[in-house]
């Protein structure tokens, strides 16, 4: 019986193959043999850095890297790609097409003046793009229409085509200061559909008037270091949630009666460095501006209704900083009742002129 009971017990061992040394990894490799046996479970590969950059958390920073071009093989999870301070001269298609998850691009300060128009058609979830400091004559055509924020400033853009933000319905900054622009290069049309824009800078340029078809939704416009010498009633019309307009050094010499009534809701309002030569028709009446710069301009008197409303308690919003120095006007000579609605003394700067 005990005989019985340990041939049963042997005889599996006695049908097994005999074992075979295998490589380490060999139980990755499928079976030439055709054996029948299940291919193993493949596992995906960790996603690389490209060589000298450094990546972390989905971020992948180049830059400083002296790179004439967009590196290679980028981990598709990236979500923010850093390529400033190269010398990359041309984006190209392909460049990003692994990169569906991508929602910032910084590449300022290259030396890029060629963008192909598919180049950045992969970038579904783009929502910043910053192009700044290269070379660029015109705007990259077909941008993400999920972008918000663009900023271009500083590269010899000459002209805004009426396609140039077709599309881009939920931009809300945009920066295009520091270019060779002119008020005949942003043609009519140029900001049309955008519906949700409310920053736009076009500083240090050529520009001679304040551009027209600007999105009612517009809340801040910085002009300043432009050609302007006017404001008229057209200049600010179709602006009604205007609350900041920055118009410091230009060349404006008049702003024409009625011309603020089109932004009912300013609050500030920078006229500095001009050529004023009286306080901007139609502030007294203001209901709501709270902040006027008016420094180093030709302001000679001051009208006892420049600031403040002629009836009592019209005025909505107290100011809060009215500049007044560097001006011709002596201050010994305006009315105290002037600044009757102002009613905090260090809200005024007065100063000697020159």
């Amino acid at each position: 019986m005990k005989l019985a009971i340990l041939f049963l017990l042997f005889l599996p061992l006695c049908l097994a193959k005999p074992f075979y040394q295998r490589g380490l990894f060999d139980f990755m490799l499928e079976d030439e043999a055709g054996s029948g046996t299940p291919e193993p479970e493949r596992y995906p590969l960790i996603p690389t850095c490209p060589f000298r950059c450094q990546c972390h958390l989905r971020v992948v920073q180049c830059s400083d890297l002296g790179l004439k071009e967009v590196p290679k093989d980028l981990p598709p999870d990236t979500t923010l790609l850093d390529l400033q301070n190269n010398k990359i001269t041309e984006i190209k298609d392909g460049d990003f097409k692994n990169l569906k998850d991508l929602h910032a691009l910084i590449l300022v300060n290259n030396k890029i003046s060629k963008i192909s128009p598919g180049a950045f058609s992969p970038l579904k979830k783009l929502e910043r793009l910053y192009l700044s400091k290269n070379n660029l004559k015109e705007l990259p055509e077909n941008m993400p229409k999920s972008l918000q924020e663009l900023r271009a400033h500083e590269n010899d853009i000459v002209k805004l085509k009426k396609s140039a933000f077709s599309g881009l319905n939920n931009m809300i900054v945009i920066e295009l200061g520091t270019n060779p622009l002119k008020s005949s290069g942003i043609e009519n049309g140029a900001f049309l559909g955008m519906k949700k824009l409310s920053y736009i800078r076009i500083s240090d340029t050529n520009i001679t008037s304040i551009p027209k078809g600007l999105p009612i939704s517009l809340t801040e416009l910085h002009l300043d270091g432009n050609k302007i010498s006017k404001i008229d009633a057209d200049s600010l019309s179709d602006l009604p949630n205007l609350a900041k307009l920055g118009l410091s050094y230009n060349r404006i010499a008049s702003v024409e009666n009625g011309s603020l009534t089109n932004v009912p809701h300013l609050r500030e309002f920078h006229l500095d460095n001009n050529d004023l030569v009286k306080v901007p028709a139609g502030l007294g009446e203001h209901k709501y501006i709270q902040v006027v710069y008016l420094h180093n301009n030709n302001i000679a008197a001051i009208g006892p209704n420049d600031f403040c409303p002629v009836g009592y308690n019209s005025k909505k919003a107290a100011y809060s900083g009215v500049s007044l120095f560097s001006n011709p006007v002596q201050f010994w000579e305006i009315q105290p009742s002037a600044f009757r609605c102002i009613y905090e003394r260090s809200v005024i700067q007065l100063g000697n002129y020159k």
